[in-house]
């Protein structure tokens, strides 16, 4: 049984399903520091020093009453609050990773067309009368000077 399952986790299918995942979280790790500390500081700077991950709504106070200055001092005081600022971040990273994902399908999608270019169409034909190779618009085999009718 052992022998077995590692039979099937070497395959190649199973190899390349693990590194895709593994480069997959760490892509996912990158853009969630885009997002929160590139992308998010600038955005909540135009729209008056907002910091999207401090927005919430206090559903029940913790054990020390607010008003809480951030999403962490609430959480230390065991409030329960609804955090839509971190929802916001998750919400652009997923854009971003989405994003990248299309670009990827689309550029293999695009090497898949190259391949699966339709032949040309022939230049060519062989005479039906010596098999020499002859132009397919010719009406007289230059070799053989058969008369080709229909062909």
């Amino acid at each position: 049984m052992l022998k077995e399952f590692k039979e099937f986790a070497m395959r190649g299918n199973v190899v390349d399903m693990a590194v895709g995942i593994i480069i997959g979280a760490a892509f996912g790790t990158i853009v969630k520091s885009l997002v929160s500390d590139v992308i998010m500081p600038p955005i909540g700077l135009l729209l008056g020093n907002v910091d999207f991950s401090n927005l919430f709504v206090v559903l029940k106070q913790g054990t020390t009453v607010g008003p809480y200055a951030s999403l962490a001092d609430a959480q230390a005081a065991g409030a329960v609050s609804i955090n839509y600022g971190t929802f916001i971040n998750t919400i652009i990273s997923f854009i971003i990773v989405a994003f990248a994902v299309f670009l990827v399908i689309r550029s293999i999608n695009k090497m898949k067309r190259e391949k699966e270019e339709p032949a040309a169409e022939p230049t060519t034909k062989a005479c039906p009368f010596c098999q020499s190779t002859i132009p397919i618009k010719a009406t007289r085999c230059p070799f053989c000077t058969s008369e080709l009718k229909g062909n």
